[in-house]
Formats: C-alpha cells, structure tokens, sequence
C-alpha cells in the first residue's frame, strides 16, 4: 500500500494546479491512446468545444471540472491510459460494452471521489485490482462479463458505502471472503457464473440490507447455512448449478419474510422441503428441479397462490400430482419433468388458465390426455413426451392459436390426426414413437411458421406429404419408421422435389419407410444449400445415385443404406467437402471406389459394405487423417492393402473382410495404436503376422481368420491387454500357442482352429475358460483333459515312470499268473475243436465264396417295383433286426436296440447332409464320444457359421456370399432336424424334400438379385 500511495502521489505532483484544463489533457491522452473504430470521439473532442460540451462527458455545477464518464456502448477498444487517473472530481465512470482488454490501471485508484464505477462488458483480464478498497465512496462497482481472474480481493469487503457488487461472468477462482458479511449497505451481489469454489459463507445472511444474492453456475459445496434472523429484505436467492448437498435448514424459509424468488436447482440436496416455504403467500418463483428431494409432492404448495413460475422435476418424487395443484391460479409455468410421478394426469390442470408452459414429459403417467388441457388459451409449449399415456389425442389440441411447441413423443396414442389442423404459431411439432396411424392432413400447411417436424416410429401412411414443401421455414424434418409411400405416377419421387422449396432445411431423415419404392430425382441437388443431413436407408430406393447429389455442398451426414441402388458411386461425391460420414452399405452398387471421395478431408465415417464394388481400394483414403471408421467388407475388392492406410493414425474401425484382398499385412501396423475394431478376415492376405502388430495398443476386436497367413503368432500379442476378440482361425500358422497370452485377461472369444499349430495349450488366465472349439483342426495339440486333448509328455514323463515302477511292483506277479493260467486253456481249448471239426453238423452255412451281388432289377423285380408292401417298415413303422450298419451314419435307437425304420434313414440322411456341407466325416480323429460331428455344427451355429462351412462352398464375394452363406445355414439347420436323438422328433422325408425346394428356390432368387 505504501507503494501504492507513493505511486500515486508522484503522478499527482507532475500536474501543479488541477483544473479543467488538466481533465481536457487528460481526456486527449485517452483519446489518443484507445482505438475509435466508429469515429465518435473523434468527430466530437475537439480544442474548439468546451470539454464539458463532449460527448460522454459531464461537469459539475458547482465546480466546472468533470464529474461524470459515460463512454458505454461506443465499439472502442484499446487498453485504459493512465491519464484517466488525473480526472479527480470524477465520481461516475461508465466504460460498459465496450472492447477495452488487458488490466486497469493502478492510477484509477486516485479517483478516490467514485461513487459508480462500469467497467462490464469488456475484455479485461488479469485479478481484479486490490485498490478498489480505496474508494471509500464507492457505491456500486460492475465489472460483469469480462475475464478477470484470480480470487476475490478481501479489499472489497471493506467499502462501507457499497451497495451493489457485480462480478458475474468471469474466470474467478477461490473462496467467496468470509468478510463479505462486513459491508453494511450492501443489497445486490452477484457472483454467478464464475469458478468460484468452497461453502457459502454464513455471514451473509448477516447483511441485513441484502435484497437480491445470486451465487449460481459455480463450484460452491456443502449445505446452506442456517439463516438466524430476519432477513426482512431479501427477495431473491440463486445458488442453482453448483454442488450444494445436505438437507435444506429446516427454518431456513421461517426468517425470510419478503421472498419472491428462490432458485435452487441442479444441486445435489435431499430430503424433503421444508414446510416453512409453504406459507409465503408472496413467492412467485420457486426452481428445486435437478435435486434428490424425495417423498410425495407436498400438498402445501397449493398454498403458494401468487407462484407463477414451479420447476420442481428431476427428482424422487412418488406418487401422483396433488389436487391442491389445482389452487395456483397465478402459475405461468408448470414443470414437473422427470419426478417419477405417475397416475392419471389430472383434468383440473386444465383450470390453470393462465399456463403458457407445462412440462410433464419423463414420468409414468398413463391413460388419455385429459381434454381440458386443450382448454388453455395461453398454452404455447405441451411436453407430454415419454410416459405411457395411450388413446386419442384430444383433436382441440390441434387447434390452437398460441401453440409453439407441442411434444407427445414416446407414449402410446393412438388414432388419426384430425383432418383440419390449425396451428398458425406451431414451430415444433414432436409426435415420434407412438402407435399412430393415417395419413398426415395438407392442413399442416397452416402451420406455416413450423421449424420441426419430427413423427418417425409411427404407423403413418398415404403419400408423403408435398404440402411439407409450403413450410419455408422448416429447419428439421423426421419421418422415419412410418409406411409413406411415393405417388405410383410419378417415376421420381415429387416429395424430394416440393421440399426444394424450404430453403432452410438442415435435416431429412426418411429411413425405414419401405414403400418409397422409388428412385432418388436429379431434383435432390435442388435441396437448400444449407442441408447437412440426408437419411433415406431402407426405402427399397431403386436406380442409380443422381451426379446432382454433389450439389449440396453442405452435407455433413449422408446416408442410402440397405436399398437397391445400382450402377457406379457418383465422382459427384468428392464435391460435398463438409461431408463427415458417408454410408451406402447393402446395396447393389459396383464399379471402382471413386478416388474422388480422397477429396473428402473432413470425413470420419466410411461404409460401403455389402456391395458389389471392385478394384483395389484408393491409396489416398490414407491422406484422410480425420477418419474414424473405415468399413468395406463383402465386396469384390482385390490387390493388396494399401501401405498408406496406416498413415490414418487416429482410425478406430477397420473392416475389409470377404474380399479377395492378397498380399502381406502392413509391416507397420502397430501404428493403429487407437484402434479398437479390426476386420481383415476371409480373404487371401499370406506372409507373417509381423511382430508390431502389438502396437495395436487399444484393440478390443480382431480377427484375421480366413486367410492364408503363416509363420508363428507373435508373442508381442500379448501387448493387446484390452482384447476380447481374437480370431486366428482358418489360416497356415504354425509353431506353438505362446503362453505369454494368458496375460490377456479380457480375452471372451480366442479361435485357431483349423491351421497347423502344436504343442501345449495354455491353461492359465481366460484360456481356463475355452472350449475345444477354439483349437479344433491343428496338427498335435496337448493340454488339459477337458478339452480333450492328450496330457503334455513334458508335464507327466517323470511322474509317470515313477507310477509305473511302484504299479509294476504290485500287479506283475499276478498278471504272469494269469498270463499262465490263459495259456493252459488256450492249449484244451484248440484240441477240443480238432476232435469236433471230424463230425459235420446240419447247420453248416454256404462257403463265403457261394455268396454273390443282388443287381439293382433283381431288387426292383423282387419288391415289385419297390412297392411299399415288401419294404421293412412304412413311414413310422420299425422292426427289430441284427444287421450290421456303418459307425457314426446310424440312429442311436439302432445302436441302442436293433430298431430300423425310416426315421433311421431320416437319421443317416443328416448326417450325410452335415458331412457334405463341413467336409468332414463323423468318424474324424477329432470327434469323440464327447463331442461327435452333429454336436460341433449344433454348438456353432449360427453364431461361427464360417468355422463350420466347407470354405470352398464360401468363396464367393460380395452378396453372393452372402446367399450362399443363409443357403449353407439354412441346410445345416434342417440336418439337425433330421438327426434329432429321438426318432419322434426327426422331420419326415416329405417335409425334408420340400423344404430342400425351397431353400433352392431362395437362394437363386437371392443370387438372381444381385446380378
């Protein structure tokens, strides 16, 4: 401070005699120092004008000095001169809404005759001066909307004349001063919208004269102090949007007789609200919305009969809305949002005359809308969305002259809209996710100021509305999930063309709306510049991409998943610069990737999978740093991986399986080290899997299955802690499974099934939990008895010869006893024959050699023409016989008792149908009695269908694989009918041929389709 005054008093000095000719200088200097960019002062300060006669400036009458500044709201910037500090007989200073920057200057504090001092809305930074305690007549001081930092100076605490103090919106940090219940005059303080942390100080409610104290949207915890006297004063309290906890005081409200206003909301208290808030008839608005206030909603707010403004939602409220609701006849606004409320929504709501506003939506309310909310002639804005309300709409709802939000999605309703809508005001209009049918009225044209319409998930039909083109405001619009339909005479859809007319539409989402039928106008390119999103999957859309796509050069999203497009991508594309996902996956489309899509520098998403597309894939894709999600999977692409996708550093998603890509993997694929989805499987890659694929830090998915990679599985796989899929199957790796890997704790699904592996299997970590499934098809695997391999020689070798030493010691005395004891009667044994081979029996058979082949017209000749009658057993009929059948084809009630019927043939049939379809027999080393061929194909279907198919039966591409794999699925599916353990449950040959037919007919229908 003695810097301060010393600092002060030699700027003083340097100007002998202040008089008005010092405050023009002064007022010169600042002008000469700040910028002026609308000239104002410049046109008016001026040597040939009094001083006093400049614009802003006031002079008092009793002394010709400048007692007054007000420079606000002129566009100035600079930073304060100093020279503003010899204005002393100044006692206002109004700088507001300005560009000023940088710090004040420590010589203001000689202006000790300030009263109001406005330095807000501007852009000063740094702490907020100390010096301000130096003003001792210093009533007001605004420094809101700036950038000061730092703590609040306890300086200000100390202005006995101070009465009001606004900080808000600004950077400060710390504590709120305990001495802030030190300044005696003080009626307004306004800390909102800073940092400011720690409790609420409990001398504030010392401060008698506090009218107004608002503390919200900062970082202030703890409960509220307790307030112990009157505060006669106070009308308004905001500590909304911080981290207060605990119960409310329960006095708190009992001392604070004059509260018209007290916000609360988003904090963290509990309990319930204390009956004294009750009996302040004066309260006006009352915000406790985002607590976890519990209980019933108190009946006693019936009593608050001058509230106009009551958000009590986002809490634990039980039960239904009190009837005592029905009293506030004053109430404006009525927001009871997320309360866990339910019942009926009561009709008396509907007395409520003077609603603009009532938020229901998030809670359990159930039956109809009550009709005499339609009642309310003030009613601009109904949220009703999300509870389980059901029937009708009441049609007045839809004839309102004041309406501007209207909100009923995700309920139940029902029915049809009236035909006759009148909603002039109506600016959104939200009916999704219910279960309403019909068509939607041209009388939505009336609506002419609608900005949104969002109604998906419905049970809409008719055509799409054109009467939506009138509607040249609107900004968002969402028919998805509903039956529209595009007129049958027009060949391109003239709904796409009647909304070139709204020239502000930013959203088109029309997915899932099947009968659309249609094919995408060259009209589309005439949308609003401004569109960004454009939704239109599962239409059945037919024809080609129109080239006039690339017209709307404002596209952010653009998505034609699951149609029928045909034909090429259009090179268009690579004129939509903003685009950030593009998805055309399942369709028809086919030619080469456009390189053009490389000029796409904003794009994240890429999804072309299930196409017909060919090529090699685009090495500049890799120049796309910005994407994220790369999928091109079962298409008919071909040539290498390119080395320069691994350029793309921050790709989360990567998926070109079913191709017939070849070559090596990426050397450097370890630079993916973000990524968590990786997809190369069923294709032709080869070489080693390289070492630095456990650089791939954060994969949680990969396989690599399919292909025809070799060498050993590295051990740096272990690096992949985050992995919990990892398919390896299907390939030609050799060498052993490195135990290192049971380091992977959050392994879920391992496959190296069918490749040339050998050696133990690990035990340890999530190995524990795989099956024999995950190592089926390898050369000599050992390991663990229950997955049924043989034991490592390494791990019982001495084990076992000591077991054989001790055993030997025990059992070879009598095992040579025996073995004697079995010579002796071999021995009588044989000379017992030799005597009865001399006498020759009457049930001596036929020599072998007499026997001889039954021709198929013998056997035909001899059953009559196979007639039925001659055959063992009819179609449920057995009989019991001896003959002898082949291992693994017959039915188990053959194995079991003899017993051959046409269900047994139904049974071998099966099989055969397995065997044919996994080229695999039955009698396989690698079936057991454990697990036979029939319950391999069961436990992996359908989810590993690709682990069990013949991948000869699989190698075509694109959709066809597809086909072939449902037609392979459907197959293995019906020889499980056929092989059902009991012959009851086994399906007859009848159904067996028709449906063989059918899955015929299917599949080159399917394969017809996509030529």
């Amino acid at each position: 401070m003695l810097v301060l005054l010393v600092h002060i008093n030699c700027f003083s000095s340097s100007t002998e005699s202040p008089n008005i000719t010092t405050d023009q200088s002064a007022l010169l200097a600042f002008k000469a120092n700040i910028n002026d960019p609308r000239n104002i002062l410049a046109a008016n300060w001026s040597m040939s004008a009094s001083v006093c006669d400049w614009i802003g400036v006031g002079c008092g009458s009793k002394h010709p000095r400048v007692t007054s500044l007000n420079l606000s709201n002129m566009s100035l910037t600079g930073a304060i001169p100093p020279h503003l500090g010899n204005l002393s007989f100044l006692a206002r200073l109004d700088i507001e809404n300005n560009s000023f920057l940088g710090s004040l200057s420590v010589e203001l504090a000689n202006l000790h005759r300030l009263k109001y001092v406005s330095f807000a809305k501007n852009n000063f930074t740094g702490d907020i001066p100390s010096w301000f305690g130096s003003l001792p007549k210093l009533e007001a001081l605004f420094l809101q909307d700036n950038y000061f930092t730092g703590v609040i100076p306890s300086s200000l605490c100390s202005l006995p004349k101070l009465e009001i103090l606004d900080l808000h919106q600004n950077n400060l940090k710390g504590q709120i001063p305990e001495e802030i219940g030190n300044l005696p005059s003080l009626n307004k303080l306004y800390l909102q919208n800073n940092q400011i942390s720690g409790p609420i100080p409990s001398s504030i409610f010392n401060i008698s004269s506090l009218q107004d104290v608002e503390f919200k949207s900062n970082y202030l915890s703890g409960p509220i102090p307790s307030i112990p006297h009157n505060m006669s004063s106070l009308q308004i309290i905001d500590f909304g949007w911080n981290n207060l906890t605990g119960h409310l005081p329960w006095n708190m409200f009992d001392h604070l007789p004059r509260l018209e206003e007290i916000y609360l909301d988003r904090n963290q208290f509990s309990g319930e609200i204390p009956a004294g808030l009750f009996k302040h008839e004066q309260l006006q608005v009352l915000f406790l919305s985002h607590n976890q206030f519990g209980g019933t909603v108190p009946e006693g707010l019936g009593n608050l009969t001058t509230l106009k403004q009551l958000f009590i939602g986002w809490n634990n409220f039980k039960g239904e809305i009190p009837w005592q609701i029905g009293n506030l006849n004053a109430l404006e606004m009525l927001s009871f949002i997320h309360s866990g409320l339910e019942g009926p929504i009561p009709s008396f709501i509907g007395n409520l005359s003077l609603l603009t506003v009532l938020d229901l939506s998030f809670n359990n309310f159930t039956g109809k809308i009550p009709i005499e909310i339609s009642n309310l002639p003030n009613l601009d804005t109904l949220y009703l969305g999300d509870n389980n309300l059901s029937g009708p709409i009441p049609p007045a709802i839809f004839n309102s002259s004041t309406m501007v939000f209207l909100s009923l999605q995700t309920n139940r309703l029902s029915g049809h809209l009236p035909p006759s809508l009148w909603l002039p005001q109506l600016e959104y209009f939200y009916l999704g996710e219910n279960q309403l049918a019909g068509e939607i009225p041209p009388s939505i044209s009336n609506a002419s100021y609608l900005l949104s319409i969002d109604i998906p998930k419905n049970f809409f039909s008719g055509y799409f509305p054109e009467s939506f083109g009138s509607l040249i405001y609107l900004q968002d619009l969402n028919l998805a999930h509903n039956n529209f339909s595009s007129k049958p005479s027009s060949p391109e859809t003239s709904f796409i063309s009647s909304l070139t007319n709204c020239r502000f539409l930013k959203d088109i989402y029309i997915d899932e709306n099947p009968l659309f039928n249609t094919n995408l106008p060259a009209s589309i390119g005439n949308l609003t510049g401004s569109l960004e999103f454009f939704s239109a999957s599962g239409c059945n859309i037919k024809g080609s991409i129109p080239r006039e796509i690339g017209n709307l050069t404002s596209l952010l999203s653009l998505n034609l998943d699951n149609n029928e497009l045909i034909g090429t991508i259009p090179t268009t594309v690579g004129r939509l610069r903003e685009l950030q996902s593009l998805s055309l996956q399942d369709n028809d489309l086919d030619g080469l990737i456009p390189v053009d899509i490389c000029h796409l520098e904003r794009l994240s998403y890429l999804i072309l999978t299930n196409n017909e597309l060919s090529g090699s894939i685009p090495a500049c894709l890799g120049n796309i740093s910005s994407l994220k999600s790369l999928f091109l999977g079962s298409n008919r692409l071909t040539s290498s991986i390119p080395s320069s996708l691994t350029r793309v550093e921050d790709i989360l998603q990567l998926n070109l399986s079913w191709n017939s890509l070849s070559g090596p993997l990426p050397n450097d694929i370890g630079k993916w080290q973000v990524v968590i989805d990786l997809d190369l499987s069923g294709n032709q890659l080869y070489g080693d899997i390289p070492d630095g694929i456990g650089g791939l830090i954060g994969i949680i998915h990969l396989s690599l299955s399919s292909n025809k990679l070799q060498g050993s599985i590295p051990e740096s796989t272990a690096s992949m802690i985050d992995l919990e899929f990892l398919d390896l199957s299907r390939n030609n790796l050799s060498g052993t499974i490195p135990k290192s890997l049971e380091k992977l704790l959050n392994l879920k699904y391992f496959n190296v099934s069918f490749n040339t592996l050998q050696g133990e299997v690990p035990n340890g970590g999530a190995f524990s939990n795989y099956s024999i499934q995950s190592f089926l098809g390898n050369q000599a695997f050992c390991g663990a008895a229950r997955l049924h391999m043989p034991p490592c020689k390494s791990n019982v070798h001495r084990s076992r010869s000591r077991k054989v030493r001790k055993l030997l010691a025990y059992i070879l005395p009598p095992v040579v006893a025996a073995t004697m004891l079995v010579l002796a009667l071999i021995i009588i044994s044989v000379r017992s024959r030799k005597r009865k081979a001399s006498l020759p029996t009457q049930g001596d058979t036929l020599p072998l050699a007499t026997w001889r082949r039954i021709s198929y017209h013998e056997l035909q000749q001899a059953t009559d023409g196979y007639c039925e009658s001659n055959f063992l057993g009819k179609e449920d009929s057995m009989i019991q016989t001896m003959t002898m059948a082949t291992i693994g084809y017959m039915a188990p009630e053959y194995g079991a008792e003899g017993i051959i019927s046409t269900k047994g043939d139904v049974y071998s049939f099966g099989i055969l149908l397995l065997e044919t379809f996994t080229r695999k027999r039955p009698t396989d080393e690698m079936f057991s009695d454990e697990m036979s061929l029939k319950e391999w194909v069961k436990q992996c279907l359908p989810s590993t269908l690709i682990q069990v198919v013949d991948t000869n039966l699989l190698s075509s591409r694109g959709r066809e694989h597809l086909a072939a794999k449902d037609c392979a699925l459907s197959i293995l599916q019906l020889a499980g009918e056929c092989s059902a353990d009991l012959p009851e449950e086994r399906i007859d040959m009848k159904s067996v041929v028709v449906k063989l037919r059918k899955i015929k007919t299917k599949f080159l229908k399917d394969i017809e389709r996509r030529r």
